[in-house]
């Protein structure tokens, strides 16, 4: 009999949930991939970006670290973002010992510059096309080692299992059962919960699912309120909503209002490459001065063979819509990206649930703080991959420590109404609209008694059922609204207009666990600074 901790099951096919895989076939267990669709989709594959390493000859992972910390607004996990930034150049080499072509000049690995980076450390390959690269890469990896591999297969709850692990209750996609996976370890890799937002970069899949599950299942939660708004997303009526990289303005490329001016010079020192929080709100601003539905990227200056050969993604995109970055302005305009909060685990991926594991984008490790440096998700996957792969192979007990504030919530007996596709929009349209990239209590509140309503309605009646698509979106935008309404300031991604300042004594991170029939409520107040967090942001 295999023991249960040599037959992980893995939630989700991105860079994380793949790499896991890899890994852990590698280390002599025998994985099995779920992903509620193709192998190859998840939001790794539309990664423009890049992948941060410190790799250069002026680089260090120290100067990584620091960037990282700076970029964090007060709130990164010393320890965890070590982790990040020294572990990182050792797994480029994994990625490039199964093949991923990164961009090379003269035989070295290319890099380039983006937002709140000191030197020149992101990887790409192909261009602005290092997301699909990485995901097709391991993708074949996957399937030339034989691991077995479920598409459209969704997980739709966990249950209290033993100490091998919780009980995964799965279905196919048309199917009309459930299937049941009990007695090995569950790694969750769902990725995050950008398209749960009106105007959003991210592929319809990403919608949170894996938090609203872990949440019911009892897992601690911690940074819901940080949600990462990218500033430059294509933004032009009946276009679909596509992400112009980063890397346009780390090579030159400038913002502009509709008259031309270079607004963001007035925002901040570092203008077009400062962090994304400060950018994505002063582009808001300018928005919202002007009337405009979009402000433009300008790349003109820029050399136009460089920019064909650089982004070639980016530029056959933009061809489709009659723009030629090289000589027209690109319509931009800020739209949700990234989530920053999630599952609360420590650095091997242990939650707080025994032989429940999280990495990737639906973790939440620190690492970030309360914003995301650019280009750190995809190394954030594959760091913390590899420290739950080999907890798999020798697991002992343990998981994260709780923050300072935990905010124990009530989950919502619902009476298990038929879902409407309506009640997503609604999220959706909830989100964007009170949620956003400027936040005020009113608002929130507002979201908040949107999200219980849909919630009371989408729930499941009873524990023995299990909730839909619609249930677990309300649940999750309800987790992320509760979060953002008790950070009563202004720090990294989450911003308030009432409470414009940052605060010494929000140095601290929010959790959030459901509340049972013998618990009560919120426990120790935001009145002293974790010093587990250190940061010099």
């Amino acid at each position: 009999m295999v023991r249960a901790e040599r037959r992980p099951l893995i939630i989700g096919s991105g860079i994380a949930g793949l790499y896991v895989a890899l890994r852990a076939k590698e280390l002599g267990l025998r994985p099995t991939i779920v992903t509620k669709s193709r192998l190859e989709e998840s939001n790794t594959r539309y990664a423009q970006g890049g992948i941060a390493a410190a790799l250069g000859p002026d680089d260090s992972p120290a100067r990584h670290l620091a960037d990282t910390v700076r970029a964090g607004a007060g709130l990164v996990d010393l320890a965890a973002a070590r982790i990040l930034t020294h572990e990182g150049p050792r797994r480029i080499a994994d990625l490039v010992r199964y093949g991923v072509p990164f961009d090379t000049v003269d035989g070295r690995i290319s890099l380039g510059r983006e937002a709140a980076h000191s030197r020149a450390r992101i990887l790409h390959a192909g261009g602005d096309a290092t997301g699909a690269s990485i995901e097709e890469t391991l993708k074949r990896r996957v399937l030339e080692e034989g691991i077995d591999a479920r598409e459209r297969t969704v997980l739709r709850a966990l249950r209290p299992g033993g100490s091998d692990g919780p009980v995964a209750v799965l279905s196919r996609e048309g199917g009309k059962g459930l299937e049941v996976e009990a007695g090995r370890p569950v790694v969750l890799a769902t990725g995050g919960a950008g398209s749960l937002y009106r105007e959003s970069s991210n592929p319809s899949i990403a919608t949170g699912e894996g938090v609203a599950i872990a949440f019911r299942a009892g897992a601690l939660l911690t940074d819901m309120e940080f949600i990462q708004f990218h500033p430059t997303v294509f933004a032009r009526d009946g276009a679909p909503r596509f992400l112009i990289t980063e890397a346009l303005r780390g090579e030159g490329a400038l913002v502009r209002n509709a008259a031309g001016d270079r607004f963001l010079v007035r925002a901040h020192p570092d203008a077009e490459l400062a962090p994304r929080d400060v950018v994505a709100r002063a582009i808001r601003r300018e928005l919202d001065r002007s009337g405009q539905s979009s402000v433009f990227l300008d790349a003109t200056a820029i050399p136009a063979d460089r920019l064909y050969a650089r982004f070639p993604t980016v530029t056959r995109f933009l061809a489709t819509y009659g723009i030629d970055p090289a000589r027209d302005m690109i319509p931009v305009a800020p739209m949700a990206h990234f989530m920053i909060g999630g599952v609360t685990t420590d650095v091997d991926g242990r939650t707080t649930i025994p032989s429940l594991y999280a990495c990737g984008e639906v973790a939440s490790t620190g690492v970030h703080g309360a914003n995301r440096l650019a280009s750190n998700s995809l190394l954030e996957g594959l760091v913390f991959g590899e420290r739950v792969a080999r907890h798999l192979l020798h697991p002992t007990a343990g998981g994260p420590t709780p923050p300072d504030l935990v905010l124990q919530l009530p989950l919502p007996v619902g009476s298990g109404l038929p879902e409407e596709r309506s009640g997503i929009e609604r999220v959706r349209s909830t989100l964007w609209d009170e949620v956003g990239i400027v936040r005020n209590a009113a608002g929130l509140r507002s979201a908040v008694e949107t999200f219980e309503q849909l919630g009371a309605k989408m729930e499941p009646a009873s524990a023995r059922e299990v909730p839909g698509p619609v249930a677990n979106a309300a649940l999750t935008a309800y987790l992320i609204a509760r979060a953002a309404l008790r950070r009563t300031e202004s720090r990294g991604a989450h911003f308030r207009s009432d409470h414009p300042r940052t605060l010494p004594s929000w140095r601290l991170h929010i959790g959030l666990v459901v509340r049972r029939a013998d618990s009560r409520g919120t426990h120790r107040p935001p009145t002293r600074v974790k010093r587990r967090r250190e940061s010099s942001g």
